[in-house]
């Protein structure tokens, strides 16, 4: 029996049925190198989605550009039929170039033909949450109010269910509040890019999800000496003890660390046993500064 207190308790986006535990999994580094073609090893990525769904994982996360379409034709290949708690959520927004770059796809007709691209892919009448992505190397201000009428026009028509937000500022967020109810943001933040503290704190207040996305640094993997030496205290990896600050950080952070290996996947959801004491939380706290 899967002890799903091991995967960092539960969440329930604002609003919504929708309950996943904290600890899920992000299917980017399930495509090719560069998050370009059909993985290395297929049979191996797939064993990743089971392993997950047997430890108990039911939040996942993907999208249309990984690969591009690779990782949501092998989640379906490899899930479908879904169990009935797991909940799917992908982003629209982007789209791969040719020379396999990463470019902005927020007209409505592009929107529409991604959506559909992803219920095509992944087998599904409607997705339980789509985050709109804004595709700029780093939030910038500006409006998206044309992008988001699109999907809450989606919305009306049952193709999403719920709406999130990807790669925003926090007055992004709230002029979108204006217009619609957001369950989630997820934006770039972990250990040491720490940008976003007022932005998850007022999340928090509201129940809103907050997902990082590069938890444990992305392609750069984050390093650290204080990190080292309090994993090293704890028996534990580097990237353990970051993951599990990130579930101490705040009760609305939900992890989607990605992974094309099982032991690796393994290695992950243990960190949200992983217990921090006072003193490793204030030097890992102290890493940003």
């Amino acid at each position: 029996m899967t002890n799903t207190d091991k995967l960092g308790g539960r969440f329930t986006f604002p609003g919504t049925s929708l309950t996943v535990h904290r600890m899920g999994y992000g299917a980017m580094q399930l495509a090719g190198p560069h998050v370009w073609g059909p993985p290395r090893d297929p049979e191996a990525a797939a064993a990743v989605l089971r392993e997950a769904i047997s430890i108990g994982i039911d939040h996942f996360d993907t999208s249309e550009a990984y690969g591009p379409h690779v990782t949501n034709q092998l989640i379906r290949a490899t899930l479908h039929p879904y169990p009935r708690n797991v909940v799917i959520v992908s982003k629209l927004g982007g789209r791969r170039g040719a020379d396999k770059s990463w470019l902005p796809a927020l007209s409505p007709a592009e929107i529409r033909s991604d959506l559909q691209d992803n219920l095509r892919h992944l087998g599904l009448d409607a997705l339980d949450v789509v985050n709109l992505r804004m595709m700029s190397m780093t939030p910038t201000e500006g409006p998206l109010d044309k992008e988001l009428a699109v999907l809450i026009e989606l919305k009306r028509e049952g193709l999403i269910r719920h709406i999130g937000l990807s790669n925003v500022t926090a007055r992004q967020v709230e002029q979108a509040q204006a217009l619609t109810e957001i369950v989630c943001v997820q934006n770039h933040y972990n250990l040491a890019h720490r940008g976003d503290d007022a932005l998850i704190d007022a999340l928090a207040k509201q129940g809103i999800a907050y997902v990082p996305f590069f938890p444990l640094g992305g392609f750069t993997p984050l390093q650290s000496s204080t990190l080292s030496e309090v994993a090293n205290d704890l028996d534990a990896t580097p990237m353990q003890v970051a993951l599990a600050w990130l579930l101490h950080r705040a009760p609305n952070i939900l992890l989607i660390p990605g992974t094309s290996s099982v032991a690796h996947l393994r290695e992950n959801v243990a960190a949200a046993s992983l217990v921090l004491p006072a003193k490793s939380i204030a030097a890992l706290d102290g890493i940003a500064r």
